[in-house]
């Protein structure tokens, strides 16, 4: 019987393959990556507790690998495709972002993993964004974009043998699966020849920067990767230091002690040379590189109050880049009412926690949740965010588009159309986050001895997290 590989070992080659890919193509993103590789090599020889705790995890081994990549699309089709190609790689869409609010005519997913385990072998993801094409406001352009779409195709046709292939099977075989990481390679490689004029490109990057660049070329081209950092504000410093094109200010919560779903930051797209199909020379806006630095996952209430917080920081500086400085004073400032502290974060429902066997064993256990852990039967360590954060998605987006680089869209979230161009529903990141903290609680109750009934009794003791 042929043997299949896993969607964690293919997903694993495609990271691995697109990260060699993207580094041979953007330079400035593989001296990125040996930047922030060399920080997260001191940051791990100077604090003991952190390296052991990476080495327990096994994500020494891991730290070099990148986290996520982007890339944008133009019509259904090519989303409910990728779709099907993330499926084959073990990825699944969690959750809807809708950047069309902050001035991006687009509206996004990110698939990922979803289940631990499949996190730990490989927690690579790609955030994906689906051009919407109402939101050009010019009637003939937009009909131009549609047709334009239309008569690309973003797969080759060995890679659509090879996903109806995988689709039957359940899988792939060790030749099979190489084949389709080189094919699909190719959806996401960078093509210098446009498909359109220059005077075409001039049109579609007066509507917006993001419509020419998801419609003047032959596929959605990788636009960024990122790696993982230890320490993002060295990271920030050291960009500017090394001479890159960096980010003023890093995008999502502040400097913590107990760090918070996701911060990032990013060197600018670079300039590129293109050249259109009337042989004009030109330049092209739209790769770049990028650093993430995650922290726990927050609950609905613990969003709320995040959301809060950055709304009210967002509205005292409505454009952090004109005073980086005094932006982070103030976020700093106003997220000091965000609580920072483990247990309170526990029992207030404002953060996901895994539940894990505490050192001790059971003698005469406690009769709450709160008695197990203050006698060490159980012991908690917060779930890592996963997933992604809108303002700051759009505040990466901004940057790479130039300074100004915003439209006023009358358009609204639309979930419903995402997901019909999708082709399904896409996961609620909440409930993943609430699984992983029940079944982790379940599992450990019962490696306590515990009956079924006391074990559904203690699971109603969690802390409500609406």
């Amino acid at each position: 019987m042929t043997r299949l590989l896993s969607p964690d070992s293919l997903r694993m080659r495609f990271a691995e393959a697109l990260t060699q890919m993207y580094r041979e193509e953007v330079p400035r993103f593989a001296q990125l990556t040996e930047l922030v590789q060399d920080i997260n090599a001191r940051v791990v020889a100077n604090d003991d507790i952190l390296r052991n705790r990476l080495q327990a995890d096994g994500e020494l081994e891991r730290l070099g690998m990148v986290r996520h990549g982007a890339i944008r699309v133009g019509l259904p089709s090519e989303l409910s495709t990728l779709r099907r190609v993330f499926a084959v790689l073990g990825m699944r869409p969690v959750s809807y972002y809708d950047l069309s609010e902050a001035g991006i005519p687009v509206h996004s997913t990110a698939f990922r993993p979803t289940d631990p385990e499949e996190l730990k072998t490989s927690p690579f993801r790609i955030f994906t964004s689906l051009l919407r094409l109402e939101l050009i406001e010019d009637e003939a352009l937009r009909r131009q974009a549609r047709e334009r779409l239309e008569q690309r195709q973003i797969f080759t046709p060995r890679l659509l043998q090879l996903l109806e292939q995988a689709e039957r099977a359940g899988g792939l075989d060790e030749s099979s699966a190489e084949t389709f990481v080189e094919e699909a390679l190719q959806t996401f490689r960078w093509h210098r020849d446009a498909t359109v004029s220059q005077d075409q490109y001039q049109r579609f990057l007066s509507a917006h920067r993001l419509v020419a660049d998801i419609v003047c070329f032959r596929g959605p081209h990788i636009n960024h990767l990122t790696p993982r950092s230890l320490d993002i504000d060295r990271v920030q410093q050291a960009m500017t230091d090394a001479g890159f094109d960096a980010k003023k200010i890093v995008e999502g919560p502040p400097l913590r002690k107990h760090p918070i779903l996701l911060r990032q930051t990013s060197f600018n797209a670079l300039e590129e040379e293109v050249r259109f199909s009337d042989g004009v020379d030109g330049r092209h806006r739209a790769r770049f590189g990028e650093i993430e630095q995650r922290g726990m996952a927050l609950t609905r209430r613990g969003r709320a109050l995040y959301d809060k917080l950055l709304a009210e920081v967002r509205s005292e500086a409505p454009n952090p880049q004109q005073d980086p400085r005094g932006y982070e004073q103030n976020l700093q400032r106003v997220f000091s009412r965000f609580p920072d502290d483990i247990d309170e974060l526990r029992q207030q429902g404002m953060a996901w926690f895994r539940y894990l066997p505490g050192p001790k064993e059971a003698s005469d256990p406690g009769t709450s949740l709160d008695e197990l852990l203050e006698q060490a039967l159980l012991r908690v360590e917060p779930v890592t965010y996963e997933d992604f954060l809108p303002v700051s998605a759009a505040g990466i987006f901004r940057s790479n588009l130039g300074e100004g680089e915003t439209r006023d869209f009358a358009g609204s979230p639309n979930q419903a159309a995402f997901e019909t161009a999708l082709g399904a529903k896409v996961l609620d990141e909440f409930e993943c986050y609430a699984a992983i903290q029940r079944d982790s609680l379940e599992r450990s109750l019962k490696h306590l001895g515990y009956t079924e009934e006391r074990c559904a009794e203690l699971l109603r003791q969690l802390p409500a997290a609406v």
